[in-house]
């Protein structure tokens, strides 16, 4: 299981997001709290973000090695500021490769999304039926080989039919087809799922079984992280953290309001 942090408010440093929370991204790596697969998130890392002041599509910076590794991002997230950011360290599924087409957040055009779950069994079991799904121009937007990727493309498939539809709602029908796959194959799986387009983000925690993995979100907390919204897998820091309920949705408008609706 990955964990993963998105980020929407006023512009801060990348640093203060991954390094100086008590319970950072950093450590969530190496000593996660609330993990129901796995140990250690030591497969890669990916952070993705927005110019502060421009329209412009998103920068990411990613790696195969374990973040804690990287000498490099230190450097990075404290030349780095931005508005709106998603991150996340990567628990390689057993027998995905650990290469960087398989790292989060995936992109396309203006939105970056990341996922933390699993595919029961993915190459055997809905890797197919989901290819079957997409048309030509989301099928060629993968690059890599896990699920989360795939589940990616899904969502970008039903933007592309239909233009006027909502990130929530886009999210939504792609939860219902992946719903409607697992039936069919019988294959369980877990979709916690943050999508954004630099203004906006929306988020999923669901699963097709229990227990379902654990998304919390916090809003305008004074202490650290004033005029935002955060959504983490595990709290960063003590606070007013608010844990998703099981299978529902949330989203988070530029001007930080925000609705969460079961699914």
């Amino acid at each position: 299981m990955c964990r993963l942090l998105g980020y929407l408010g006023s512009p801060i440093q990348l640093d203060r997001l991954l390094y100086k929370p008590e319970h950072s991204l950093i450590e969530q790596s190496y000593q996660p709290r609330e993990m129901t697969a796995g140990l250690v998130n030591a497969d890669g890392f990916g952070v993705g973000w927005y110019h502060p002041h421009r329209q412009t599509e998103p920068f990411i910076y990613k790696n195969t090695l374990p973040i804690w590794n990287d000498v490099n991002l230190p450097n990075l997230s404290r030349y780095v500021e931005s508005g709106c950011v998603l991150a996340t360290v990567r628990s390689a599924t057993a027998g995905l490769s650990v290469d960087l087409s398989n790292c989060q957040p995936f992109q396309d055009s203006q939105l970056l999304g990341m996922h933390n779950g699993f595919v029961e069994g993915f190459r055997q079991t809905l890797y197919r039926p989901i290819c079957d799904r997409l048309s030509d121009t989301a099928y060629q937007l993968i690059q890599g080989s896990t699920d989360s990727e795939h589940i990616f493309a899904l969502l970008i498939e039903e933007l592309l039919s239909d233009p006027n539809l909502s990130l929530t709602e886009a999210l939504r029908q792609t939860l219902n087809i992946l719903t409607e796959l697992g039936e069919k194959y019988e294959t369980p799986f877990s979709a916690n799922l943050i999508i954004t387009d630099g203004q906006q983000i929306v988020a999923s925690r669901f699963a097709s079984h229990t227990p379902i993995p654990t998304l919390y979100w916090l809003r305008d907390d004074q202490s650290a992280l004033p005029g935002s919204v955060v959504i983490a897998s595990e709290p960063l820091f003590p606070g007013d953290w608010n844990l998703m309920p099981d299978r529902s949705l949330l989203t988070v408008h530029n001007d930080l309001n925000l609705q969460v609706e079961p699914f």
